[in-house]
């Protein structure tokens, strides 16, 4: 029964106030190692696979169809990487694997594990008026620079212009958990409305889980930011991995 509701066995729903993310690229040899066997990289010029860092401020978030009132608030941190899988009926689907997720809420840590395999955990977030998300337990640091007007790619961005980034701005439609046990795959679709990512600059960043995972040569290849955005996740499909 507790795998079964670790499935997401129910559509939920919230609205996005704010969705800042952070995608930096990584020689595709230092990641291969951390995505399960069913699932590809999702590469650029042959060399380069992508984490996406992803803050987001979430309201109401709730059983899809539930009302309102019941929903809570909470500030999500999402370490992703991007990847392609093809299902059993041989579409290919572009998304994310889920490395960890963190939440300022007991909560919502307590309820997320419950009922996802996102490996949620607590812990501090600030965000201040001179738009800075800080953590002291995660050792992160993000400011961003809202006052210019024309935003350049970072400087060590692989990507030529903003449209090749636009393709790597998380988050994709779907993310994947993988039962190598069961060779199961569970599929889990987000729909969104409005989604217009506006580049953003990034003044300053330092995140303590890329340090975690011993990977050497990162740089930072885009940031995006979206706000007020109605979003929800369907009920997870379970895919047999061939």
């Amino acid at each position: 029964m507790l795998s079964f509701l670790k499935n997401h066995p129910f559509s939920v729903e919230s609205f996005f106030e704010s969705s800042l993310v952070l995608t930096f690229a990584v020689p595709k040899e230092e990641l291969a190692s951390l995505i399960p066997e069913c699932l590809e990289l999702d590469i650029f010029q042959d060399k380069w696979a992508f984490i996406a860092v992803a803050m987001v401020q979430t309201k109401n978030l709730r059983p899809k169809g539930f009302p309102k009132f019941i929903g809570n608030d909470f500030f999500l941190i999402g370490y992703r990487i991007f990847v392609r899988y093809t299902t059993n009926k041989g579409k290919r689907l572009r998304g994310l694997y889920i490395l960890k997720s963190e939440t300022d809420k007991k909560k919502m840590a307590l309820m997320g594990n419950i009922f996802t395999h996102y490996n949620y955990t607590t812990t501090d977030i600030n965000k201040s008026e001179k738009n800075e998300i800080t953590s002291i337990k995660s050792k992160l640091k993000i400011r961003i620079n809202t006052s210019e007007n024309t935003i350049n790619l970072p400087v060590q961005s692989p990507f030529s212009n903003w449209k090749e980034a636009r393709r790597f701005a998380g988050p994709l439609p779907f993310t994947f958990t993988y039962n190598k046990t069961t060779k199961e795959v569970l599929i889990i679709e987000g729909v969104r409305q409005n989604w217009k990512p506006k580049p953003i600059k990034v003044s300053d960043y330092h995140v303590g889980f890329l340090e975690s995972l011993k990977i050497k040569n990162y740089v930072l290849a885009n940031a995006f930011i979206i706000e007020n955005i109605p979003y929800y996740w369907k009920k997870g499909k379970i895919d047999l991995w061939k």
